[in-house]
């Protein structure tokens, strides 16, 4: 067998080195997500501990309104002149307002034994030794841990502090990490009222879920929100409105659509074709949900929701059952979004059992949240009226 030319080795090499390179570029590329990982929570955590250092001070100095500025001003000040830029006043009010919002939190924080800062530790164990800035061991104390998610930075939590709720902070936050948002997409959760509005399609078990695990997706009522905000469209309230306006334009801004819907959601078709014995009808969007394992199909109303619409609605779903839905898919989940609906209608039209056909409202300029939170509640308590 004749040996391979320089030209035949070359290539084979440079195969093999590109194969090499790409694997090698996947480790540093992790290594680096990992490292500004641990960064992140790492001033998180340092800005919590500064926030108490700071209150605990203050609470020395209870009902000196003075002594507070002065002592945040000189801080700041020595704190900047140390580290540069980040240290501000304002940054510094801020990590103390942190440690107010999340005071309960317990971070693991190693101590020298016997220091100032151990000593104010409620909970305390040996753990050792450390080693200090000369190399030399000293022993350390460690405080029980609850801390914060690795995955949500600084700004993150300031917006988080914002929340004046405990319970939608709480649901925010641990939503934020789970499907990891940018600090510009939970600001929009917060600021559509996310929390409130899946509460409202919530029973009282289902809202005690949402705050202590939230959103779980295990069964259809469980992805629905009520209302719908689709402010991103850009589109004015207007009863000239049509409804292939409306549909142009969320496939148009499918990725805050999707991020609307909520995670598990994954597009298949924009007017998907449906054929009964030669006559042709059009689902307006279809999706597939991966976390339910099945087909969600949304229709478009400008308008408020007549029984026909649910009828229609109705149809869409057993054809998908019948025609599309594969073995291992579970039933087919039926949207309806609409600018208005009356419950009833909406309950009599379908079965008393109905867990695959939902109507809700869209929005496409939001009230105040004021407004909207109120909104929110007239509804609930309508629904729940009419339950009982």
């Amino acid at each position: 067998m004749p040996e391979k030319s320089k030209t035949q080795v070359s290539t084979v090499v440079g195969s093999d080195v590109s194969a090499l390179f790409d694997r090698v570029v996947v480790i540093v590329e992790d290594a680096r997500r990992h490292v500004a990982r641990t960064v992140n929570n790492e001033m998180v955590v340092a800005y919590w501990l500064i926030g108490r250092e700071i209150v605990q001070e203050l609470q020395g100095g209870a009902g000196r309104a003075e002594y507070g500025k002065q002592v945040v001003a000189d801080l700041s000040r020595r704190l900047t002149e140390r580290y540069g830029s980040g240290f501000s006043v304002p940054n510094v009010r801020n990590f103390r307002q942190f440690y107010l919002v999340y005071q309960q939190r317990q971070l693991e924080i190693r101590y020298p034994a016997g220091s100032e800062s151990g000593h104010r530790l409620e909970k305390r164990y040996p753990v050792g030794s450390e080693l200090d800035e000369s190399g030399k061991q000293y022993p350390t104390e460690v405080e029980s841990t609850i801390g914060f998610f690795p995955d949500l930075s600084w700004s993150h939590y300031r917006t988080l502090m914002r929340v004046e709720n405990d319970e939608a902070r709480q649901f925010y936050e641990q939503e934020a990490a789970r499907n990891r948002w940018s600090k510009r997409q939970l600001e929009r959760q917060i600021n559509t009222l996310l929390f409130e509005r899946l509460l409202k399609s919530q029973d009282k078990d289902g809202g005690l879920q949402l705050v202590s695990k939230g959103q779980e997706t295990e069964h259809p009522i469980d992805i629905i929100k009520d209302p719908y905000a689709l402010e991103f469209l850009g589109l004015p309230e207007s009863h000239r409105l049509v409804e292939s306006e409306l549909e142009t334009a969320l496939t148009s801004h499918m990725q805050e659509f999707l991020l609307e819907l909520g995670a598990g959601f994954a597009f298949v078709a924009r007017q998907k074709r449906l054929t009964l014995n030669g006559d042709h009808f059009y689902a307006d969007l279809v999706f597939y949900h991966v976390r339910l394992k099945c087909y969600v199909i949304i229709d478009l109303k400008t308008e408020k929701l007549t029984h026909g619409d649910i009828g229609q609605m109705q149809m869409y779903v057993h054809y998908f059952d019948r025609e599309i839905r594969a073995g291992e898919d579970n039933p087919t989940i039926g949207l309806i979004l609409c600018t208005d609906k009356n419950d009833a209608v909406v309950e009599y039209v379908l079965d008393k059992g109905n867990e695959r056909i939902f109507a809700s409202r869209y929005k496409l300029e939001l009230p105040p949240k004021e407004e909207l939170r109120r909104l929110l509640l007239e509804w609930r308590s309508e629904n729940e009226g009419g339950k009982s």
